[in-house]
C-alpha cells in the first residue's frame, strides 16, 4: 500500500467489542466507515489471554447490538469463545475491518477539521475519527522488576498463558485482583503460591449459582449501566476507586485462596539481594513473578490537544470537545461501570453513533469515500 491515500468518512480505530459494537451502529445509520485493527484476525485480544480463562458473566448479558451471544444463557464463555463470537459477528453484520493495519498517527488535516490516520504506508483522511482501542492497553511492569535477579521468570499476565511456562520454585503473583486471583488458584496447584497486594474486596456471593444466574447479575448489570455513572455520586466514587485499586474479587473468594494453600501477603515494593521484598520487610525466595498489575493507558499516537494535565483524555460520554469529530468507545468507566465490558459497550457505541450522525448533519459536506 505504498503511498496509499483513502478518504472515507469515518474511521474506527481498533476490531475488539468496542470497535464492532460501534461498527453495528454506523452500520445501521448508513454511514460510510472502516475498522482498522492490529491484530492479524478479529479476536486476537481475547485468544492472547491465558489458557483457562472463562468470563464472570454469563452468556446471556455478553451479547453485542444485534445478536445474542450464541451460546446457552446461564453458561460462562472461555476467551476463545468470546474471540470467536467476535469474528462472526464481523462476519454476520459484513462490518469492514481490515486486520493487521496497526494506527501509528491521528493529527488534524488540512483547514476543513478533517483528520488524518496513519498506519504504516496507509494514509487516511477522514472526517470523524472513533478511538476503540479499549482498556487493553500497555502492560504495566513495576520499576523494580529490572532489579529482580535475572534468573527469576518474569511474565507479565498478558504474557502468561499456562503453568508449563513457569521454572520449578515458588511464584510471586503481584496485584491481588481478578487476574492475580484467578492465575494464583491455576498455578497452585503445582508451585507454592504468594498473592501480593491489598484486599479489592468481593462479591458475595457465587456466581455460578443459579440464583447469581437469574437475579444477581441482573442486579450487577443494571448498576454497571445505570447507578454507577459518572452522573451519580456513589458513580463518581467508585470510578476513582477502581483506578486506584481495581474492582472487587468476583469468582474467586479470599476464603478459596486460602483453601487452595495460596499465601497472601502485603505489597511488593522493593528488591533485597534480587529477591523480592514485602512492605513489611520480608523478602520471598521464589524462582518466579508474575505480574498482574494491569496496564496502562498509551494514547500517544493521538497527536491532538485532548489531553489534561494528568495525561488522561479529556471527554464529555466519549466525546472530545477539544478536537470535534473524534470520539471514544470502550474506555473504562467511560460513562459507567460496564462502559469497557461486552454488557456496556453496546449502549456507549449507540450514544457515540448518534453524536455522530447529528454532527454529520450540520452543514459542513460530508467526506465521500474513494480511493486515490
Amino acid at each position: 500500500m505504498d503511498g496509499t491515500t483513502e478518504r472515507i468518512e469515518t474511521v474506527v480505530i481498533g476490531g475488539g467489542q468496542a470497535g464492532l459494537a460501534a461498527g453495528y451502529h454506523l452500520a445501521e445509520r448508513g454511514h460510510p466507515f472502516v475498522i482498522l485493527d492490529a491484530d492479524t484476525r478479529i479476536g486476537g485480544t481475547w485468544r492472547d489471554r491465558w489458557d483457562s480463562l472463562v468470563l464472570f458473566t454469563p452468556a446471556r448479558y455478553c451479547g453485542l447490538p444485534g445478536w445474542r451471544f450464541p451460546l446457552p444463557d446461564g453458561s460462562f464463555p472461555t476467551k476463545d469463545d468470546v474471540a470467536d463470537y467476535l469474528e462472526e459477528y464481523a462476519s454476520r453484520f459484513e462490518l469492514p475491518v481490515r486486520t493487521d493495519t496497526r494506527v501509528d498517527r491521528v493529527s488534524r488535516h488540512g483547514d476543513g477539521g478533517g483528520f488524518l490516520v496513519r498506519a504504516g504506508d496507509l494514509r487516511i483522511e477522514a472526517e470523524n475519527v472513533i478511538v476503540a482501542t479499549g482498556a487493553n492497553r500497555e502492560p504495566r511492569v513495576p520499576i523494580l522488576a529490572d532489579q529482580l535477579d535475572p534468573a527469576i521468570i518474569q511474565l507479565h499476565s498478558s504474557d502468561y498463558r499456562r503453568p508449563a511456562q513457569l521454572r520449578d520454585g515458588g511464584v510471586l503473583i503481584v496485584g491481588a485482583g481478578n487476574s492475580g486471583a484467578d492465575i494464583a488458584m491455576e498455578v497452585v496447584r503445582e508451585h507454592a503460591t504468594w498473592l501480593s497486594g491489598p484486599d479489592t474486596g468481593h462479591v458475595p456471593v457465587r456466581i455460578e449459582t443459579a440464583f447469581a444466574r437469574h437475579v444477581v447479575f441482573r442486579l450487577i448489570r443494571f448498576a454497571g449501566l445505570h447507578v454507577l455513572t459518572v452522573r451519580t455520586p456513589i458513580g463518581r466514587r467508585v470510578r476513582h476507586k477502581f483506578s486506584m485499586h481495581g474492582g472487587p474479587l468476583v469468582r474467586v473468594k479470599p476464603k478459596d485462596l486460602s483453601a487452595a494453600g495460596v499465601v497472601r501477603v502485603p505489597r511488593t515494593v522493593g528488591v533485597r539481594a534480587g529477591a523480592p521484598t514485602l512492605e513489611d520487610g520480608s523478602a520471598l525466595d521464589v524462582t518466579n513473578v508474575i505480574w498482574c498489575t494491569g496496564y496502562r493507558q498509551d494514547l500517544s499516537w493521538i497527536d491532538l490537544p485532548i489531553f489534561g494535565e494528568d495525561g488522561e483524555p479529556i471527554h464529555e460520554r466519549g466525546v472530545a470537545p477539544g478536537a470535534p469529530g473524534l470520539y471514544f468507545v470502550g474506555l473504562p468507566f467511560q460513562y459507567a461501570a460496564a462502559s469497557d465490558v461486552l454488557p456496556g459497550v453496546g449502549r456507549d457505541a449507540a450514544h457515540i453513533a448518534k453524536r455522530l450522525a447529528d454532527r454529520r448533519s450540520s452543514p459542513a459536506p460530508a467526506l465521500t469515500t474513494r480511493s486515490t
